[in-house]
């Protein structure tokens, strides 16, 4: 796992799919969706320390501008 785009097919394997229409907002919801699906036990934790990492990141860069 790489990229958002990444992550989002992550969450939609799981039949996630976040759209609020702000980019900020979705990368918050992946993170919280993400917290969900490890809490229930689901992800592996690899998966789950990589997709956090990726969207802090991409977080950040869009708070950049």
């Amino acid at each position: 796992m790489k990229t958002l785009y990444d992550v989002q097919q992550l969450l939609k394997s799981y039949g996630t799919i976040v759209y609020l229409g702000d980019r900020e907002s979705d990368i918050a919801m992946m993170m919280l969706e993400l917290d969900e699906l490890d809490q229930a036990g689901v992800l592996e934790k690899k998966q789950y320390d990589s997709a956090k990492i990726i969207l802090a990141y991409e977080l950040q860069q869009s708070r950049k501008g």
